[in-house]
């Protein structure tokens, strides 16, 4: 599911700034606070995607895209890449 939401995002781009189509997609996740720091579990997660011309970047948080039921969720967590 997430290549399909990357390859979504990447072809359905449009840049505001220099309405180019195309873009470059990089996945970033990032801790919380308290114990999730504590424990380095990566819980937030955003792609962030690059005009190929000019090089604006959009932010888009990936549970909003792809959704997780709490199983998932937890499975996300203990197996992260």
């Amino acid at each position: 599911m997430a290549k399909n939401v990357d390859q979504m995002l990447a072809s359905k781009f449009v840049c505001e700034k220099c309405h180019h189509q195309g873009a470059t997609v990089e996945r970033l996740a990032m801790s919380g606070t308290g114990l999730s720091r504590m424990l380095e579990i990566q819980a937030h997660r955003y792609a962030f995607v690059s005009c190929n011309n000019c090089g604006h970047t959009e932010v888009y948080n990936l549970r909003t895209l792809e959704g997780s039921d709490d199983l998932g969720h937890l499975l996300e967590i203990l197996f992260m890449d």
